[in-house]
């Protein structure tokens, strides 16, 4: 048989040479009914099209919490008795002109937006609270003994009486710092929200939530008040807004990659079918997903684009594989036909690895996290028939351009005299042994370097404030002017202490609580703390004249009892069967999160009993905490699930551990670089970025597969190292450096996101397929220059479905 200088398939111009029932099963279903397999395309195409157009992007609470772990499981629990210490906002009103709150028109400002949120779809109204609710009450000690009531006076009018009368209550209810800014200019309403909407029955729509915040912002500031808003809802509100601006870095995607492709191939043709063929699986995915009772969420808004990047990546190996055969003088359908044969084992084996990559974040016990593990499996897993069966097919219709397919090959043969082509040039000395040697060096000790820098990743969030968005955005300096002015911060780390029924408030309890207070509060990150043992000193002091040296918890369980019945309802519940401990945090920066844990996991394991049980955790910084323990735990095992799953598959693939190790080893250096560059650029291991880690290491066995597929091919017929690897960069590395380039310029767009997680990812994404793409065009020959020489026997690889399946 003839075979080409090329790949080894035989040039044939006409369909009658071709033998339509070569090839194996699966080629033969497929091209021998190539209408069908069209017609079946263009109507699920459309129908998911119609489909897509219902798709949901929304977000939920309880779905960015860990679904089991201690710390949820426990708040769950007490969750009818923690009201108020989850999902909440915090809308802060303040002076805009010179004074303070103790004036007639913010007063009535006030209660008219107290009034409007009030209405506001899921806002829990009982446990709502401002100056204006009946539940927010001050206490005080008269001559006549203890006296209390609303903080907002019976009768209040406005007028200069009943503002100093109000301005004595705020005084006496323990408000300043916690719902009055500690300079009186300014206080706050607390909203917390249910996760179901009790009119509609459907979850929160926090979009339409953070719309109806947004217009009464605007509608009251016209009226000289400036309102500040944080808490998660106006996060997920303020990332969805944001999110739409994902569409225009798409659309600049599409069109960089349009760009590129056509520029490399100039041909008009190939590119349109190879970006519809790749946005043909991004309907598809999109299309799916209202059908299967999904939404599309902050998190999982970022996957369709990066199933078009790896969509791309495949496609465009396919186009190049058909267009050199063209170029050679063969039939566009037995050139598509050739590319199937060719680089089906490989493009599979590349997808299953990008399938597994995302399928194992499915370990991390958060359900945001497992359904963006699900959405990009199955839009990967789509991408198998889109990319590489469709394809070859469209474009064995189509064909490409005569001239685009002999300028493919320009450079394959070079004239003599000629010097090779930049690629070899440029990565063709790594197949000898002392350039091989000096990489492999190179690679160890940068690798070395890496590991010993990636050991300061750490766990959470590493700024204060919403670090999904920009430092600058609104969300942020929001949280910033809160901060500023308010002791009690919006970062609430709640501690649930279980007893006996009727026994919450045992004096014996009431001491470890005190002493659990005292031991949070040594620590730098705890600002204050909160419970019915500080209540009860303070009562005891107005039980005994306001004499200070009376601040201690009375060791008479009666003046207890009695405190308690003045205490507020969010401090224990009906049965007193459970006390909560609120902690209030600086910020929920992950050290500040570990601290808290330490310190009260020490505490509970050496004072629980039969009687006492402290429990962790409710409060938002409680169940970020049991996030960061879930995404740590996690890591490590999702990083050895990925790299098992991956060199199973090469196995499958090549049928040979030692191309397994040179398509592996790469990997695990671009991964201790990656994190590496987290820690040199602040970023913390978290949900945002976890799955981009893996992704990495999904994405970046595609180059060398490529690579490696056609090396072994030219080995295998005896060629020598070099020679096999020329080949391989003539026909797959130039598509490597192309779709590395291409795909690095796609999402570097995103460092101009507002939205500072995406840009993040950006940022992580832009390395890793440059570094990928690198790493294996120089270790991969340098790694087979020790363990793929001729002279050692190399394994045919799998070149079909069942042989990589079965």
């Amino acid at each position: 048989m003839a075979i080409s200088n090329s790949d080894g398939f035989t040039a044939i111009a006409s369909l009658s040479d071709f033998d339509k029932y070569s090839g194996n099963r699966l080629e033969r279903v497929l091209f021998n009914h190539r209408f069908l397999v069209v017609g079946f395309c263009l109507m699920v195409t459309v129908l998911l099209a119609v489909a897509a157009s219902q798709v949901r992007l929304n977000a939920s609470y309880l779905k960015t919490i860990p679904a089991h772990h201690p710390f949820t499981l426990n708040y769950l629990e007490h969750a009818r008795d923690l009201k108020g210490t989850g999902n909440a906002l915090r809308v802060a009103v303040a002076m805009r002109d010179e004074g303070d709150i103790f004036n007639a028109r913010y007063m009535e400002t006030l209660r008219q937006l107290n009034d409007e949120l009030y209405l506001l779809n899921g806002v829990d109204r009982a446990f709502m609270r401002s100056l204006w609710t009946p539940a927010t009450r001050w206490q005080g000690v008269t001559e006549e003994g203890f006296d209390g009531g609303p903080v907002v006076p019976d009768g209040f009018d406005g007028d200069d009486r009943s503002l100093e009368d109000l301005r004595a209550n705020v005084e006496r209810s323990g408000e300043i710092g916690q719902l009055v800014a500690g300079d009186l200019r300014s206080s706050i309403i607390y909203l917390p929200l249910l996760e179901i909407d009790p009119k509609t029955g459907q979850a929160l729509d926090y979009k339409q939530l953070s719309d109806s915040l947004e217009t009464l912002r605007d509608t009251y500031q016209q009226r000289g008040v400036d309102i500040h808003i944080i808490g998660f809802a106006k996060v997920m509100g303020d990332l969805i807004d944001g999110l739409y601006a994902v569409l225009a870095f798409f659309a600049t995607a599409v069109l960089i990659t349009s760009a590129i492709l056509y520029q490399f191939t100039r041909c008009v043709r190939s590119t349109l079918v190879v970006q519809s063929c790749t946005l043909i699986g991004v309907i598809w995915l999109i299309g799916l997903l209202p059908l299967l009772g999904y939404e599309l969420n902050p998190y999982s808004i970022l996957v369709p684009f990066l199933v078009y990047a790896i969509g791309v990546s495949h496609g465009a190996q396919k186009m190049n594989g058909i267009m050199q055969d063209v170029g050679r003088g063969t039939h566009k359908l037995i050139a598509a036909r050739y590319t199937f044969r060719r680089l089906f084992a490989a493009g599979m084996t590349a997808l299953l690895a990008d399938v597994v990559g995302f399928a194992v974040l499915s370990i991390v016990d958060v359900p945001v996290i497992k359904e963006l593990a699900l959405i990009a499996s199955l839009g990967v897993g789509i991408l198998v028939f889109t990319n590489l069966a469709l394809l070859p097919i469209m474009l064995s219709f189509t064909g490409v351009s005569p001239r685009a397919a002999a300028r493919s090959l320009k450079h394959e043969t070079p004239v003599a005299g000629q010097a090779p082509q930049l690629l070899v040039r440029l990565f063709g000395h790594f197949t000898h042994r002392r350039s091989a040697g000096v990489a492999i060096g190179v690679a160890v000790a940068v690798g070395l370097g890496a590991l010993w820098m990636g050991k300061d990743l750490k766990v959470g969030d590493l700024d204060p404030g919403a670090p999904e968005l920009r430092a600058d955005s609104r969300y942020n300096l929001d949280n910033r002017f809160i901060i500023e002015h308010y002791q009690a911060s919006s970062d609430v780390f709640v501690i649930m202490v279980e007893t006996p029924a009727g026994r919450c408030v045992d004096y014996s309890t009431l001491r470890k609580v005190e002493e659990l207070e005292w031991r949070l509060r040594e620590l730098p990150g705890v600002e204050t703390t909160k419970s019915i043992a500080g209540l009860s000193r303070k009562i005891n002091v107005g039980m005994n004249e306001g004499n200070f040296k009376w601040d201690e918890l009375p060791p008479n369980q009666s003046m207890i009892n009695a405190a308690a019945m003045r205490s507020p309802r969010e401090l224990f519940n009906g049965t007193c069967s459970l006390l909560s401990i609120y902690a209030y945090l600086k910020d929920h920066k992950a050290d500040t999160l570990d601290s808290v844990v330490k310190a009260s996991a020490a505490f509970a394991e050496k004072y629980n009993d039969e009687q006492t049980t402290f429990l962790m955790a409710a409060g938002n910084a409680g169940i970020e905490s049991a996030t960061n323990i879930v995404v740590k735990s996690a890591n490590t095992r999702m990083l050895l699930g990925v790299y098992l799953a991956v060199t199973l598959l090469c196995f499958i693939a090549f049928r040979s551990w030692r191309a397994v190790l040179c398509a592996v080893l790469p990997l695990i250096l671009t991964s201790l670089l990656a994190e590496a560059l987290m820690v040199q650029l602040d970023m913390g291991l978290k949900v945002a970025t976890l799955p981009v880690v893996a992704l990495g290491v999904g994405i970046g066995v595609d180059y060398a597969l490529y690579i490696l597929s056609v090396t072994l091919f030219w080995l295998r017929r005896g060629e020598s190292l070099a020679m096999a690897y020329r080949q391989a960069l003539m026909f797959t590395g130039r598509v490597v450096v192309f779709t590395g380039l291409t795909l690095s310029l796609g999402v570097v767009t995103w460092v101009f996101s507002p939205i500072k997680f995406q840009a993040d990812m950006g940022v992580l994404l832009t390395f890793m397929f440059l570094c990928n793409m690198l790493v294996a065009l120089v270790l991969v020959p340098a790694l087979a220059c020790y363990l793929l020489h001729p002279a050692k026997p190399i394994a045919q690889p799998a070149t079909s479905l069942k042989e990589i399946c079965v």
